[in-house]
């Protein structure tokens, strides 16, 4: 329930900062928006004047086009209207930032979409002391534990070898956007040839002029010896595996890799060989520990399992509720990325 003086209230166009007159990752067209991250469900076209942390610029250009963005550094502070802004890394993707913002002695923190596994592509997570935390739920439920990313780069890295060893492609459906830059920080590329979609390739150029070491990659048209398709890794957007794209792979094995891969059945449903567990969003733990982390004693609940979450919350003594928003899951994102990007 909002309360007199709240940093930051829901309207129609999104989260808004009532005394800083800004949005945070607002849905609909506004004036001034504070970006937490590039995933199309938070970065949106249509916004007067964007700012987001500054590793940010590439993927979010190479997403928007030409907007008016202006970049800040992690950490580093900014006054508008009364309110010090300033953002701090959310481990999420690349660019990916927590808002903080203080004003007449109170500082509220935003998270965005996070993570505090270490990602060898982004900035770690860091924990913001505050006094009112608004988190992200995505994998809000305790089914959701996270294996280290170590055993899981060593599954995939199995399977793909023994694909390679019986003439098949390995084709591994990812978010274009974050998963697929943290697949290939991981896996080893001596095993064969890493082809990638098109919605893929744009995001690796940003991520590589953003100074994050990636393996050599190839488009599918790019490969001279047809021999290489059936040794290759090949990282695309879950939307690609059911088109025609596919088939000038020949035969190929199937994956997903995603947090959802820990339901029984998802796999099943989305007619996968195999389901690699790997979310680029805090599991259940993690959730707790960045909520405590913050020293938070009130905490209002974004996108995902937020009943489940509000309600553990306040059995634990903490003032909780949840915020409506237009956030969706990354299923979302990953389909429109296929939609507007090239697939050769």
């Amino acid at each position: 329930m909002a309360q007199p003086g709240d940093l930051v209230i829901q309207r129609p166009e999104g989260l808004y900062c009532p005394p800083g007159d800004f949005y945070i990752d607002p849905w609909r067209p506004v004036a001034r928006a504070v970006i937490t991250h590039a995933h199309a469900d938070h970065a949106r076209y249509g916004h007067g004047h964007y700012l987001a942390a500054a590793p940010a610029e590439g993927v979010l250009r190479s997403r928007l086009g030409d907007i008016h963005l202006q970049t800040l550094p992690y950490g580093e502070a900014i006054e508008h209207h009364g309110v010090r802004l300033s953002l701090h890394p959310a481990g999420h993707v690349l660019g990916s930032a927590q808002v903080r913002l203080e004003h007449a002695g109170r500082v509220w923190v935003a998270s965005g979409d996070y993570k505090v596994a270490p990602d060898r592509t982004c900035a770690p997570f860091e924990p913001v002391r505050c006094d009112v935390f608004i988190t992200e739920s995505t994998f809000g439920l305790p089914i959701y534990r996270w294996r280290p990313d170590d055993e899981i780069f060593a599954d995939i890295n199995a399977w793909w070898s023994a694909n390679v060893l019986a003439g098949r492609a390995s084709v591994l459906a990812c978010y274009s956007f974050g998963k697929a830059q943290r697949i290939l920080s991981g896996v080893d590329p001596s095993i064969g040839p890493i082809v990638v979609h098109g919605a893929v390739r744009p995001l690796n150029d940003a991520y590589r002029a953003a100074g994050v070491p990636l393996p050599e990659t190839q488009m599918v048209t790019e490969v001279m010896d047809r021999a290489d398709l059936r040794r290759a890794l090949v990282l695309c957007p879950p939307s690609a595996v059911a088109s025609t794209w596919l088939r000038r792979f020949g035969d190929t094995s199937t994956a997903f890799a995603s947090g959802w891969m820990q339901l029984r059945g998802a796999r099943r449903r989305g007619g996968y060989d195999r389901g690699f567990i790997l979310s680029d969003h805090a599991d259940w733990p993690g959730l707790l520990g960045a909520i405590g982390a913050t020293g938070a004693q009130r905490v209002i609940v974004t996108h995902g399992s937020v009943p489940v979450m509000v309600r553990y919350l306040q059995e634990q003594g903490l003032e909780a509720e949840g915020f409506e928003t237009e956030y969706g899951d990354d299923v979302v994102e990953a389909d429109a990325a296929a939609a507007q990007e090239p697939a050769a």
